[in-house]
């Protein structure tokens, strides 16, 4: 089956239609709203001829998986999530009424991710048109609560006997049309710390937990410096990054409690929890957690990360396949985390992230959006990935 006559089926108005519809589908995480986003998808995807299953992760909160079979041998998966960030202040219109201008898509959840998913879904619909016989079926997996704690693909990696059997996975998060092989994790690692008040006007009869914080902050602080300097390789090091911190009764009281919230992103060997067992050690042997002060470290999120070799077929197939559509491209890694790690480390699929619009540029962000020319690269280049891995 000849790749560039099956590409050329794309339909670029319902590969746009599908991405309004979608957007203008709000699914705000924090919120739990991506039931309705994801019946969108269902529609489009039964429409279509896929078989289409949902599994509730918790009420309201479908995974959706869309099946385009093939033979008996191993798949290719796609992995999106329906859920966007808050849409925040500052839009120059509403964040959930699309509107197109200079060729781009402007909306919430335009670039990460709801652009990426309707291509997936238009190169899948292309294939099916074609009939080409694949060796293996053509997987969508959207996924809920990327964006917050992960809940989807948690309950995903959950029922490996229910997973198939996948020689690769493409994550269509916004590359900018880079194929990154490797991404960091990311995990939270929160810290109480107890003291004792006492009368600001003689601070020595209390134990100031915001001292001890402040102490803490400098134990990471020098950490981060040592693992950035010594930094090599795809994705460079872990770092650390001390987002929120809190604490206090008042101004004329010793601090009895404080808070911080600590971000540290992994290497793809990493362990959250032996590293916050590192850090447990380390303000111990600081004498930080003695003489009526309290430390209490835990790890309430982690997302693990992935290297694919740079040499592996799923790599170099995407490069060709994004080559052939005349687009510039590269390999590299990214400093973002993403559910390909979880897809990759516990379900052992090797995986790449490729996708259209710039997670930088864009996401995240007031007046997000996408290019409809990158949507319908993306869209062609995944029907060549398939067609050459599964044809």
């Amino acid at each position: 089956m000849d790749a560039e006559a099956v590409a050329s089926t794309i339909d670029t108005d319902e590969l746009v239609a599908l991405t309004v519809a979608l957007v203008e589908t709000p699914s705000e995480n924090p919120g739990g709203t991506e039931a309705a986003t994801v019946s969108v998808l269902e529609k489009a995807c039964q429409s279509a001829g896929f078989t289409v299953s949902t599994q509730e992760v918790t009420p309201g909160r479908p995974n959706l998986i869309a099946t385009l079979p093939g033979g008996d041998g191993p798949g290719l998966m796609f992995l999106g999530h329906s859920d966007v960030v808050p849409a925040g202040p500052d839009w120059t219109g509403d964040p959930y009424r699309a509107r197109i201008a200079d060729g781009r898509i402007i909306g919430r959840g335009s670039t990460d991710m709801k652009g990426g998913i309707a291509a997936i879904v238009a190169a899948m619909s292309a294939l099916s048109r074609s009939g080409a016989a694949l060796s293996g079926p053509v997987q969508l997996v959207c996924t809920v609560d990327e964006e917050e704690h992960g809940a989807g693909v948690r309950d995903l990696i959950g029922r490996p006997d229910e997973v198939g059997d996948f020689l690769g996975c493409v994550v269509a998060e916004p590359t900018d049309l880079t194929v990154v092989r490797g991404c960091r994790g990311a995990s939270y690692i929160e810290v109480d710390i107890t003291g004792r008040a006492a009368h600001s006007g003689r601070p020595d009869d209390g134990r100031s937990a915001i001292n001890a914080a402040a102490a803490i902050v400098g134990i990471v602080a020098a950490d981060h410096d040592a693992m950035t300097a010594a930094a090599s390789g795809l994705l460079g090091s872990g770092t650390w990054n001390v987002g929120t911190i809190s604490g206090g009764q008042g101004i004329s009281v010793v601090a009895p409690m404080a808070y911080l919230g600590i971000d540290r992103r992994l290497m793809p060997d990493d362990d959250a929890h032996e590293i916050a067992a590192w850090l447990r050690d380390r303000i111990s042997a600081a004498g930080i957690d003695t003489d009526g002060i309290g430390v209490d470290v835990r790890v309430t999120m982690e997302m693990p990360g992935f290297e694919t070799p740079a040499d592996h077929r799923l790599v170099t197939t995407a490069v060709d396949a994004l080559t052939a559509t005349g687009t510039e491209t590269s390999v590299g890694g990214w400093t973002a985390a993403c559910d390909g790690g979880f897809v990759s480390s516990d379900l052992g699929i090797p995986t790449i992230v490729c996708g259209p619009g710039d997670i930088n540029a864009e996401a995240h962000k007031p007046d997000e959006s996408v290019s409809i020319a990158d949507l319908s690269t993306a869209a062609r280049a995944y029907t060549r990935m398939a067609l050459e891995l599964l044809g």
